[in-house]
């Protein structure tokens, strides 16, 4: 039996690199070499015991890859193609992808039992470093392939389409849940990955006034790279003073919150104006609290949305198509490279943020 490395969850504190099979093709899969990977804030959590997977899954969402083995009913690609496929990897077949909500496709939730008593979970499109095995390993089989996989572009490097399968994607439909008009003022609050994205979504969407909310004046930086015209750092000033000051006591159209906690979810209700809208990208962990005088009591009209990645090849293709035509560059978000076997040592860099980390590229 052909056997290949992967990085797994062993239990809370510990991901480890294991030997496991190369799984085998079905009709409907690809089997999928990775060249490039990288670490999600997600895995952290992960790791951290914070978001529970079974133990010995092999973790990672996010293939950049080549087509190894093709399944006999996936048709219109070949072998040796290169090609990604969303964090999020629907098969379009559940009540939810045809209402519109692909990435919360429950049907593979019912075709594994874990509906019905065990209660709904709301990450159900989410297959890769979830429910099946993930994408830090030497290859990686595609479900449903037909549906996901997105044939890169000739001339784009594996680092500029790393960001598409989950950072670009989840960044993007931050800043598409906050109903952006042209001429409007957005704040984003944290800039790392997502934020970023959600940044560059903004003004890719026609904000005119984006402020890029952080407390770590290197991201700041990025930022403005990204699309921000103006960078605040909460250590230093009084975020909702400042956005109320800038918009002459208007409030933001609209609030992308890009870190899942309660004082930054708190923060972005109360800078945007009556009837604004407020997108919550951020992975919470405890409940949160909704303060009243900011909601007006619910009488203010205001929208909360949430989202979770958007996948499928459409949605791939449409993303490469901005990197294809320069309108905007991730290749720099991806600050550091590690091999596979270093991968231990790279989510101790990741998780704990040194040397300016954004995204670490894991080459198998």
């Amino acid at each position: 039996m052909a056997m290949m490395k992967a990085a797994a969850f062993l239990e809370k504190g510990r991901i480890e690199i294991v030997d496991k099979p190369i799984p085998d093709v079905g009709p409907n899969d690809a089997l999928i070499r990775i060249t490039t990977t990288t670490i999600c804030g997600t895995d952290v959590h992960i790791l951290k015991g914070e978001y529970p997977v079974d133990k010995g899954l092999t973790v990672g969402h996010e293939p950049v890859g080549v087509i190894e083995k093709l399944g006999s009913e996936v048709k219109g690609y070949k072998e040796g193609q290169r090609v990604i496929a969303g964090a999020i990897c629907p098969n379009f077949n559940s009540y939810a992808a045809q209402d519109g909500y692909p990435s919360q496709d429950g049907s593979y939730l019912v075709a594994r039992g874990l509906c019905g008593c065990h209660g709904y979970k709301a990450t159900a499109g989410w297959r890769f470093g979830n429910l099946i095995d993930g994408t830090q390993a030497q290859y990686v089989l595609v479900p449903d392939a037909q549906a996901n996989l997105a044939p890169i572009p000739d001339g784009l490097t594996d680092e500029q389409v790393l960001m598409c399968p989950d950072i670009m994607s989840t960044g993007f439909a931050g800043a598409e849940n906050a109903n952006i008009k042209i001429g409007d003022t957005v704040v984003v609050f944290a800039q790392g990955p997502i934020g970023l994205c959600a940044t560059a979504g903004a003004r890719l969407l026609g904000a005119t006034t984006i402020i890029a909310v952080d407390g770590n004046d290197h991201r700041l930086g990025i930022a403005k790279k990204m699309g921000a015209d103006v960078v605040l750092n909460f250590r230093n000033v009084d975020v909702i003073s400042e956005v109320l000051k800038l918009t002459g006591g208007r409030g933001a159209d609209s609030a992308i919150e890009a870190l899942g906690t309660q004082m930054t979810f708190e923060q972005a209700i109360k800078v945007i104006k009556p009837g604004g809208t407020v997108s919550s990208l951020g992975v919470y962990s405890e409940d949160l609290k909704i303060p009243m005088s900011a909601f007006a009591s619910g009488l203010g009209d205001h929208t909360i949305r949430t989202a979770l990645c958007p996948g499928g090849k459409e949605r791939m293709r449409r993303l490469m198509s901005v990197i294809e035509a320069n309108r905007l560059d991730l290749g720099v978000m991806v600050t550091h490279q590690r091999k596979l076997d270093d991968i231990v040592e790279a989510y101790d860099l990741f998780a704990n943020q040194r040397d300016g980390v954004l995204k670490i590229a894991i080459k198998p």
